[in-house]
């Protein structure tokens, strides 16, 4: 029984998406960690969650496998998040990699299929491919990751690109640049931010600022990270938790509420950027 209460937006489709989720990112690279990685993420969906995150990168396709095992019957309650590699964004073979996501998650339907990073093959070709997959009921929205502002001004000028749901990039305090230019464009064509790696994949985490400011509630640094990004309109987080217990403590963000003296702190220590920066990737 779910003790969650987790906002959604409304993607173009009509369909709502959790603005928490998990991320799966380095699962389904050591064989040993592969049930304790499905039951962390059939934890996450018994406690509430219903967003997760993959791609067919992950693992080489073993992620989108271990998705596929940990949500069962439980497909209508979930909703999934796959990309499709640049290498791959031809239109004819999105479509043919889409079918392999499928076939590795046991759905009928993904979600949200975004493209990883722009690659070689015109934008034009795999939008195309995505409004097919669309029309068949394979994916339900579409959208992109990695991409800057340069990336997202080439998709808006392509046919269908008001149909974009989303762009994941990597957002979190210590990385800040969108702010200055991607997300306002991106928040005044109403495309969610999703933000991948929201506690720099725990470099952050011994901050002495983000400390201070999780001391003052008795959390950790890590929910304090996260607490940051769930306060913005239009940002998705997704983290990644591999335990029962790391994906307990990631929910017990969606209780924390910084107050504005928390975010002076962490405007402090964590300056947002006054010029225009390159879009950073990990």
């Amino acid at each position: 029984m779910s003790d969650l209460n987790i906002p959604s937006l409304t993607l173009p489709s009509g369909a709502k998406m959790p603005t928490f989720g998990v991320g799966t990112w380095r699962m389904g690279e050591d064989d040993r960690m592969r049930e304790a990685e499905a039951a962390a993420l059939r934890h996450g969906l018994a406690r509430g969650f219903t967003l997760i995150d993959t791609a067919e990168m992950y693992g080489d396709g073993e992620a989108e496998r271990i998705v596929g095992d940990a949500i069962g019957p439980r497909r209508a309650d979930v909703f999934i998040t796959t990309k499709v590699l640049p290498q791959n964004s031809s239109k004819r073979g999105t479509i043919a990699a889409c079918e392999r996501s499928l076939k590795r998650l046991k759905t009928d339907r993904i979600d949200l299929y975004l493209l990883h990073w722009r690659g070689a093959p015109p934008l034009q070709e795999t939008v195309a491919a995505f409004a097919d997959l669309k029309n068949a009921g394979k994916i339900l929205d579409w959208g992109v990751s990695n991409f800057d502002i340069g990336d997202m001004r080439d998709l808006a000028a392509v046919d269908m690109a008001k149909e974009c749901a989303a762009n994941q990039v990597l957002y979190n305090l210590s990385r800040r640049g969108i702010e200055y230019d991607l997300m306002p464009f991106c928040r005044d064509r109403d495309i969610p931010i999703m933000a991948y790696s929201p506690i720099e994949q725990g470099r952050i985490l011994t901050h002495p600022g983000l400390r201070e400011v999780a001391k003052r509630h008795g959390a950790s640094p890590a929910q304090a990270a996260l607490a940051w990004l769930l306060r913005q309109d239009n940002v998705v987080t997704i983290p990644k938790a591999t335990t029962l217990k790391h994906v307990d403590d990631n929910l017990a963000a969606l209780d924390l509420t910084l107050t504005p003296d928390d975010l002076v702190t962490l405007d402090k220590h964590f300056p947002p950027p006054n010029e225009a920066e390159p879009l950073d990737m990990l």
